[in-house]
């Protein structure tokens, strides 16, 4: 018998994560990791007292499936205070186990055969995978870098290429504001731009919003779902991992109409039954945190943005201070690698610093062929430590 016969044609469509394989390399040769986005930093003090105390109070058996009632009233405030959702936690809010279970928990709720999904490339690696396991057909439509009024460079899309992306059998779009891996920020009118098309084809948007609170040069988040006619047609997935440092705490949420928080609360119940109920509690706490926590948050962020940028500037990267998220996409056409993949395999091995292939965030590879994404939540030591390594990299190639 022949075991690779019995695989699903789905489990030979997509590969496994690129960005943790990257973070594997970097383990085995002793490399700074620049590659997965991880917080360097913990959760505030409070918030972890109040995950222990949690467990100590007795919170260690289930909640009801799609979050604990406190919870989710706290993203409810959050969502109606700082995005301008109109959310009622009983009927608009399901928790789940971080953001990336949230995502394929709403596309298996949303997906029949034949159905469409326009995503945005490059993308967060896991949009692909998603609509894949969800049974949806993917259509991409580019990010091109163009020169800004201020003379710098940003991302955006052609506005023919976006339109001709539609048909009668779209049933999402995928938005990623403040995005991954470019850390762009869709203004107003190119979220108007989407949301009138979303209105003209009846489909839904599906928005990431992950990186909601770490935008810099004072731009401004805006959450699709809060433009008029938009509400019930959008389908918003976030979390605390990002934002209080808590990657490993898997606290992620939907936010989106009654009709369709009830069939992502059924996806979302046979594929993890519930988040962890002490950690909930503790994201109670998080959420509840004084404006004061975000300004820092911002602040922090922006210094180590600014350090990377100079850092990759001077070693011979061409890059541009990225609008929100912790990310720094570059492009490597000057050091004279054929492609990404063996210039991160010798930046690792050979430097001793590990980044992301910029093709794993394209459904057409050759457009990430000379891109590479480096990370920047780290401490001043160690950018400043990637920075030493870096500049040895014209003496070697």
């Amino acid at each position: 018998m022949s075991v690779k016969s019995k695989l699903s044609n789905k489990s030979e469509r997509f590969t496994e994560s690129v960005i943790r394989g990257m973070t594997q390399l970097c383990l085995k040769h002793n490399a700074i990791n620049l590659s997965q986005g991880t917080p360097a930093y913990q959760p505030p003090d409070e918030v972890k007292q109040a995950a222990i105390a949690a467990i100590q109070d007795g919170y260690n058996q289930y909640s009801i499936t799609w979050g604990a009632p406190d919870f989710r009233e706290a993203i409810a405030k959050k969502m109606n205070k700082f995005n301008h959702i109109e959310t009622d936690a009983a009927k608009n809010v399901t928790v789940t186990c971080g953001s990336t279970e949230g995502m394929l928990s709403a596309l298996l709720a949303i997906i029949n055969p034949g159905d469409e999904v326009i995503i945005f490339e490059p993308f967060y690696e896991n949009y692909g995978p998603d609509t894949i396991i969800s049974g949806a057909k993917p259509v991409y439509v580019a990010l091109q870098e163009t020169k800004a009024e201020d003379g710098g460079m940003r991302f955006t899309y052609d506005k023919d290429e976006l339109k001709n992306a539609f048909s009668n059998n779209t049933k999402a779009i995928i938005i990623n504001t403040p995005n991954n891996p470019l850390g762009k920020v869709f203004t107003h009118d190119e979220l108007q731009e989407i949301a009138d098309l979303c209105i003209t084809y009846d489909c839904l948007a599906i928005t990431d919003e992950i990186y909601e609170h770490m935008i810099y040069d004072g731009k401004q988040h805006i959450s699709i779902g809060s433009l008029p006619n938009m509400t019930d047609r959008t389908i918003t997935v976030s979390g605390l991992s990002k934002t209080y440092s808590m990657t490993g705490w898997r606290l992620g949420y939907v936010v989106a109409s009654e009709i369709l928080s009830n069939a992502i609360r059924k996806m979302h119940d046979f594929l993890t039954v519930g988040a962890p109920h002490p950690l909930q509690r503790a994201g109670i706490v998080a959420l509840n945190l004084p404006s004061s926590y975000y300004k820092e948050l911002v602040q922090k962020y922006d210094r180590n943005r600014k350090l990377l940028v100079n850092i990759l500037t001077e070693a011979g990267f061409r890059c541009h201070p990225p609008e929100a998220a912790y990310y720094i996409m570059t492009d490597i056409s000057d050091f004279g690698f054929p492609d990404d993949t063996k210039f991160a395999h010798w930046l690792v091995q050979e430097i001793g610093v590990g980044g992301v292939p910029g093709s794993s965030f394209y459904s057409r590879s050759h457009l990430g062929k000379t891109k590479f994404r480096f990370m920047f939540s780290m401490s001043d030591d160690i950018l400043d430590e990637a920075g030493n390594r870096l500049m040895k990299i014209k003496s070697k190639i």
